[in-house]
């Protein structure tokens, strides 16, 4: 099994479309394992999109939100609060699979709904850290973990593969995700705030001072205390990045080569936060190799890519062609979904 979380310390950048396009894709290609995809975001767009998009996933998430029994991750956390220090493993009832809902999407995904009432409940999540026994903060920091467990333990221990969508803020509910996960996917965009974005995540997550003497953060420096596993950087994705003549193309390649310089000097000095990917492969042993290894670009459908998101369809499924989106008569172009649909299909067979 592998645990993904798709974060970056900046909102804007993708997360819950690449997590809508990579959980689908991962489940297309692989019809012998089972997807989870665990939406954390409040916002709970990746959830909409999976759902069946701007319209009738919508409606779906509008249906699960008010049903008596809450079945999305803020129904579970729920449960944790009421039973902080001792799972409940409840965590198996709290799964939808998509494809009833939206028959676009493979039925072997599978999908915990996001809910903004995880916004409401973030205090009390923390509180829960506070009083109880010793190691609390480490017991509520695996509640996701335990969510996992619950579910893979329903499925008899088959194999799957896990994506988390994170909110970009650094909330409780984003550090739960970032100790489920194994491995972390990071999004960026093509401008210098981006660049600002990765230096936060080094630092929030894996302690790399951004200036002499600068403070480590309570996240950091909780989960050093109680030798608690970090998702290793599998790769950094420039998402769905437009380059329309030489100008575009020279500042995206300027931006793309700061935030790569940030990544190259974690490596040089912590090859340990790093994912050695597939399997088997070679150390790089040069900053091309690294580049190689990872990070991927994935170019804008522009059209087709708001078409996809907004009807729940993903790119790779997509045709061309008029599509009604809102009552509004949209083209989608086969050069649009040339753009990015071998992106899309070549990152989901980077991974493992």
């Amino acid at each position: 099994m592998a645990i993904y979380a798709i974060w970056n310390n900046k909102g804007g950048v993708g997360k819950s479309y690449l997590t809508f396009q990579l959980a689908s894709e991962y489940a297309r290609q692989n019809r012998d394992k089972r997807v989870l995809v665990i939406d954390m975001c409040p916002q709970a767009n990746s959830s909409s999109m999976l759902l069946g998009g701007m319209v009738d996933g919508e409606e779906r998430l509008t249906e699960i939100h008010s049903s008596q029994a809450r079945k999305t991750i803020s129904g579970y956390i729920e449960d944790r609060i009421r039973s902080p220090y001792m799972s409940p493993n409840s965590g198996a009832g709290y799964i939808t699979q998509v494809s009833t809902h939206n028959n676009r999407i493979p039925s072997n995904l599978f999908l915990v709904v996001g809910d903004d009432q995880l916004e409401i409940q973030a205090s009390r999540v923390t509180s829960a850290t506070f009083p109880g026994p010793q190691d609390a903060w480490r017991i509520v920091h695996i509640w996701i973990r335990d969510l996992i467990a619950d579910i893979q333990a329903s499925w008899n221990d088959e194999d799957c593969c896990v994506f988390i969508d994170c909110n970009p803020s650094f909330s409780i509910y984003t550090e739960l995700a970032l100790t489920a996960a194994e491995r972390l996917l990071i999004p960026f965009s093509a401008d210098g705030s981006s660049k600002r974005a990765v230096k936060a995540v080094l630092s929030l997550v894996y302690g790399v001072r951004r200036y002499q003497g600068y403070p480590q953060s309570d996240f950091f420096l909780e989960t050093t205390r109680y030798r608690m596993a970090l998702p290793d950087i599998y790769m950094y994705i420039g998402n769905r990045l437009t380059q329309m003549n030489s100008s575009s193309a020279s500042a995206f390649k300027t931006v793309d080569n700061e935030i790569g310089d940030e990544i190259w000097g974690v490596w040089q000095s912590s090859p340990q936060t790093f994912c050695i990917h597939p399997n088997g492969s070679p150390t790089p042993s040069s900053r091309r190799a690294f580049k190689t290894m990872f990070q991927y670009e994935v170019n804008d459908a522009n059209t087709a890519s708001i078409v996809s998101g907004a009807l729940g369809i993903p790119i790779a499924s997509l045709t061309a062609g008029k599509k009604n989106l809102a009552g509004k008569i949209i083209t989608v172009n086969q050069s649009q979904l040339d753009k990015q649909v071998p992106n899309i299909t070549q990152l989901v067979q980077n991974l493992e």
